[in-house]
């Protein structure tokens, strides 16, 4: 839901830096390497000592990136299914860092084994998320459904909690539950997001194939 109007909102105002990395010769998917070290290094630094205020002003500087990139390349005329590639596939690797970041912290100094496993859910829960997407899409389907919880989504509710929970650390009192809250909402947005593209590409599949779709694949 996010994707369609925060996505443009930050086009517009990220294009001019876009245009002055592309002066000083930086490449589009450099850019797409250089974001997605500092998002992995943000979480697994910071994230796993309980640092979540520093963690996620570490993170969401550097998660720009994935806005800047493709700006770049198509400001460039130089738009290309590698770079397509390359991106989600970082893509993958930056939330993972991220809700792994959180199950570290929740099966060491965090202490809390549930909140350990629904960080891991979320984990696994977004990749397979954004799989069902994609592997629809590889076998002709629209897959005309975004769902309730997207990328975005899982970035913004799990970011802007794990850095007011950090408030906890300058003495701000009970703010670290925002974290688990969010976690939870996450978790569940997930499945329910998984569950509707599940659905989606089945009845698209159904209207594909006839009949004959209503069977079981190998």
């Amino acid at each position: 839901m996010l994707n369609k109007y925060a996505r443009a909102f930050f086009t517009r105002v990220l294009t001019p830096f876009a245009a002055f990395l592309l002066r000083r010769g930086v490449s589009p998917d450099a850019v797409t390497l250089i974001g997605t070290a500092g998002v992995v290094v943000g979480a697994l630094v910071f994230f796993p000592r309980g640092e979540f205020f520093w963690g996620t002003i570490v993170i969401t500087l550097f998660v720009f990136s994935d806005l800047v990139d493709g700006n770049m390349a198509r400001q460039a005329g130089i738009s290309s299914r590698w770079g397509a590639f390359l991106d989600s596939t970082l893509d993958r690797v930056a939330d993972g860092a991220i809700f792994g970041g959180f199950a570290l912290w929740y099966a060491g100094s965090g202490d809390d084994n549930t909140l350990c496993a629904v960080a891991l859910f979320c984990l696994a829960a977004g990749q397979v998320v954004s799989y069902t997407k994609a592997r629809g899409e590889a076998i002709g389907l629209p897959v005309a459904v975004n769902g309730l919880v997207e990328r975005a989504e899982r970035l913004v509710v799990s970011l802007v909690a794990a850095g007011l929970a950090g408030l906890h650390a300058f003495g701000v009192p009970g703010i670290q539950v925002l974290l688990p809250i969010a976690l939870w909402v996450v978790a569940v947005g997930s499945l329910v997001t998984l569950i509707q593209r599940v659905v989606t590409v089945r009845r698209e599949a159904i209207e594909a194939d006839g009949p004959a779709g209503q069977g079981a694949a190998s």
